[in-house]
């Protein structure tokens, strides 16, 4: 569904545009340079979760695109794998400047991006292969195990791509297994982030973005059986909250479109 803009809301995207570019290659320059005399923690909490935070707050001042978090208090104050649903740019970026230390799951050809996929390579993140996907899932486990027990958040989309709002895509099992092998929780997150900053085109539009923490699902069994059902409670609860936070222009639209052959069971 398209959405309607307004002359005076152009601009205001094209203003954002503009202080985005500045600030990702300002603040690359800077990071790039930095880094191999300050301490990674430095890194992150002196130039990098600040850009984040400068952006989210560009987003809101210039765009209009605001947001409110429910369920702040379901996040521990331990590693855990954060499972969240995939529908822009906006929330890798505001989880990062929510979240320390956190470390996202991302196709590894993102770090070749001038600037901004430099700035990702030099945070930790773990970086997977998605054309093999045996080989990126064996990295999954191996780069988020060992980041989990240096005291990192990971956030994984199990979707695997951005989804328009009101549609879903396959909910993988990878973030639910990672949590499972290392021994932590899972707290899914859904947000409809996409209304206002889509997965097409260039237009951002202004209204309140909504960001809502679930329960922790804790002492996940890496038994097959039990990974697929706790995979399940998370994919359900996101569907279920995404029901209640969709706009439900989306949602009619979302029940119209055809369903992709790929993202069926």
């Amino acid at each position: 569904m398209k959405k309607k803009i307004s002359f005076l809301q152009i601009l205001r995207t094209i203003a954002f545009y503009l202080v985005l570019a500045a600030s990702v290659l300002i603040w690359g320059i800077v990071c790039l340079t930095v880094f191999l005399f300050i301490p990674y923690r430095w890194l992150m909490k002196g130039f990098i979760q600040p850009w984040c935070r400068f952006v989210i707050n560009s987003a809101s001042v210039i765009a209009g695109i605001k947001y409110k978090i429910t369920g702040l208090e379901n996040l521990p104050n331990t590693p855990c794998v954060i499972v969240s649903k995939h529908q822009s740019t906006w929330e890798t970026i505001f989880f990062t400047a929510q979240i320390y230390p956190l470390s996202n799951v991302l196709k590894r050809e993102l770090q070749f991006i001038p600037f901004f996929g430099w700035m990702l390579a030099l945070s930790r993140q773990v970086a997977i292969n998605r054309g093999t996907p045996k080989e990126a899932f064996k990295q999954l486990l191996d780069k988020g195990s060992k980041l989990l027990k240096a005291g990192h958040y990971i956030l994984i989309f199990p979707e695997g791509t951005r989804t328009q709002p009101g549609q879903n895509g396959r909910f993988t099992r990878g973030g639910i297994t990672l949590a499972a092998t290392a021994g932590v929780g899972a707290v899914p997150v859904a947000h409809n982030a996409g209304e206002f900053w889509p997965k097409y085109g260039w237009a951002k539009y202004p209204g309140t973005i909504e960001v809502v923490i679930g329960q922790p699902i804790k002492s996940i069994s890496t038994d097959p059986e039990q990974i697929i059902q706790a995979n399940k409670q998370a994919e359900n609860w996101i569907i279920e909250t995404m029901q209640k936070i969709t706009a439900t222009d989306f949602l009619e639209v979302a029940k119209k479109a055809p369903k992709n052959p790929k993202e069926q069971d």
